[in-house]
């Protein structure tokens, strides 16, 4: 079984794909015909962090070089803990699934999808499982010694028909604290936004790990100053790059004019799920005419008239998107302008779920600083709740300190 394993992971990988973070990627002959087929194309026309190019320039990287980093990094994964244990319960077909659903993993991707998670759409992870077992990826994944089924309920948790130890082992490796996605996209986005905070010493991780049929992979002591050089990357990667006020104006501006074409009956969301970025802008402009997308998509970014710290509003009434849209229409009538738009960030999690062998605890309850206290610091800071507004009516609404007031009285419904 061990042989058998081994050389699911080493033989036959002779085709090299040059990638900018990794160097040489090498895949099976197979393998390489996924990343020719259409549905993974497409990825190479999406920017893999939207309109973030728009305040770092450099972030013009899309999801189909993200989706070959974490292939690299799932097979490297999977390459340690065969060595330390987990052969015994591998098979050869579960670990060329595993492989075939870290380089597919964002093909259900469309434009701007984790920041339309509220919005009555499917989830990419059920689209990703979805076009898997369609033509032509069924075949192809087949061909590579995968089993299309196991490799879309490895992305795709809602398919249950699948129960085995090793499926549920693999969704942990695929979606962890120090999982392969994680690896790839904070050392990339870094590199290509120009930041030094996202770059994560990849090889003592993976070198650390230990396998866990029920948790994944655990780690010992020596690996939590990287676990927390991880959680506080992200952190700043976050409260600079990600949720920069530029970028989380420009998303909320393009959320909103699809909110606007959804409810308006001019766009459905089976239009959306097939896009890249150029068609989404196209389908917007021609079926909406919102004003909203024209502005992104020509520079014109909405500026941040008021912010407010998220313990000073009633945050949990709005995440419900319609009731924002009420609390907008009401400030709108109170200030006379049009499309203010409130910002809610989105649920962020700091929680790692790892297991400390040498320390017999969870993360959190080892020796690391990233104690409960902290964690909810860094969340603090970064639940900031913003109002955007059209760059005309800068100088003719209220001073700052009188629009936070307005506003919270409204949201919360005095």
């Amino acid at each position: 079984m061990i042989k058998t394993i081994e050389a699911s992971l080493t033989e036959g990988y002779t085709h090299p794909v040059r990638d900018v973070l990794w160097g040489h990627v090498y895949m099976t002959d197979k393998q390489a015909l996924l990343t020719q087929a259409l549905p993974f194309l497409k990825l190479s026309r999406i920017f893999q962090l939207g309109p973030v190019y728009q305040v770092y320039p450099g972030a013009t990287h899309t999801r189909a070089s993200h989706s070959i980093g974490v292939y690299h990094l799932g097979r490297r994964l999977l390459q340690n803990l065969a060595e330390r244990g987990a052969s015994l319960w591998l098979t050869d077909e579960g670990v060329k699934s595993f492989m075939a659903a870290c380089l597919l993993h964002d093909i259900g991707h469309f434009p701007y999808t984790h920041s339309l998670k509220e919005l009555p759409l499917i989830s990419h992870e059920t689209l990703t499982g979805s076009i898997i077992l369609t033509e032509p990826l069924k075949s192809l994944v087949a061909d590579t010694g995968a089993d299309p089924y196991l490799t879309a309920a490895i992305v795709d948790k809602g398919i249950t028909e699948i129960k085995s130890d090793e499926l549920f082992f693999y969704r942990k490796l695929l979606s962890g604290a120090l999982d392969p996605d994680k690896l790839d996209y904070l050392n990339r986005d870094a590199r290509y936004c120009g930041v030094p905070y996202g770059a994560q010493d990849v090889d003592f991780i993976l070198s650390r790990l230990y396998p866990d049929k029920e948790r994944g992979a655990d780690i010992d002591s020596r690996l939590i100053p990287n676990v927390e050089s991880i959680l506080f990357s992200k952190y700043l990667m976050y409260r600079t790059v990600y949720w920069h006020r530029n970028v989380r104006s420009a998303t909320a501006m393009v959320k909103k004019a699809i909110l606007n074409g959804l409810e308006s009956k001019k766009i459905s969301g089976e239009q959306l799920y097939n896009l890249d970025d150029t068609g989404l802008f196209t389908l917007l402009e021609e079926k909406t005419d919102d004003q909203l997308i024209k502005n992104v998509h020509e520079g014109r970014i909405f500026i941040t008239f008021a912010e407010i710290p998220h313990d000073q509003i009633d945050i949990t009434a709005m995440r419900d998107i319609k009731y924002r849209s009420q609390a907008e229409k009401k400030i709108e009538a109170v200030l006379g302008i049009k499309d203010i738009i409130i910002d809610i960030p989105e649920p962020v999690s700091f929680e790692t779920g790892l297991f400390v062998i040498d320390e017999n605890c969870s993360f959190s309850g080892s020796s690391s600083a990233f104690k409960s206290e902290l964690v909810n610091a860094f969340i603090k800071t970064l639940y900031t709740v913003r109002v955007f507004i059209d760059k005309k009516y800068k100088n003719t609404l209220k001073t700052f300190s009188d629009s936070c007031d307005i506003i919270k009285q409204i949201t919360e419904g005095e």
